[in-house]
């Protein structure tokens, strides 16, 4: 055997040895692919993160806060983007107000005005704010922020008003039935293909008029006005 055919020879046993075995790699195509960095997350970290809720209020935490203890919350953390009343300052976002003003030219969306539900509003706030602090307040201080949010709302009108699991998942938002759900998998099922085309779709496009002839195009030299948009 030639020096090459064994150099050859010698790269394909190589090569054999270190491929993984086909058991093996069925085993890490279903398991996808393993980088071997980081580590497993605590029970603790993973509950820290686990803290979605629900439209009808499931994942709501124990916990407690009125409307009182929210107004003094919403100035020392939300008032300098949101406004003292919700109005937002400068072009942050607008929390309070707007009803009635979404199919007007000029829509509003705030919390009042917009919002479907009010476990959300919850949600929303305990994963994003304050804004650059997020998760900074405890439980019982998202429920008493979220209450003064809904108070400057008029969704709730007591000032000693507790929002607590019970009572918020009660709460009915002005807009809830503004929503609805998306029923484009059967109302749009009859336009579905299961081999949609991909290449050569429609029939050439044939060109029966130009603009100039139709008269909506401008000609130069001439003082012809326009027929578009002026």
């Amino acid at each position: 055997m030639s020096k090459s055919l064994k150099l050859v020879a010698a790269t394909l046993l190589a090569c054999a040895l270190s491929a993984p075995a086909p058991a093996q790699q069925k085993a890490d195509a279903k398991s996808g692919p393993r980088y071997h960095i980081g580590r497993v997350p605590t029970a603790d970290e993973i509950r820290g993160w686990d803290i979605d809720v629900r439209p009808d209020g499931q994942g709501l935490p124990e916990g407690k806060g009125t409307v009182a203890q929210g107004e003094k919350l919403f100035m020392d953390n939300c008032s300098t983007c949101h406004g003292e009343f919700g109005e937002g300052n400068g072009r942050w976002p607008v929390l309070a107000g707007g009803k009635g003003s979404l199919t007007s030219d000029n829509p509003v969306k705030t919390v009042g005005s917009y919002w479907p539900y009010a476990s959300t509003v919850f949600d929303y706030i305990r994963h994003a704010m304050p804004y650059g602090n997020t998760g900074s307040l405890s439980v019982d201080e998202y429920y008493a922020l979220v209450a003064y949010v809904l108070y400057l709302n008029d969704v709730v009108t007591d000032q000693n008003f507790e929002l607590n699991k019970k009572t918020l998942a009660a709460i009915k938002m002005p807009n809830e039935q503004g929503f609805v759900m998306d029923d484009r998998a059967t109302s749009e099922k009859s336009f579905w293909q299961k081999d949609p085309c991909m290449k050569d779709c429609i029939a050439p496009v044939k060109i029966i008029g130009r603009a100039a002839a139709i008269d909506v195009t401008p000609e130069d030299g001439k003082e012809k006005k326009s027929r578009g948009v002026e």
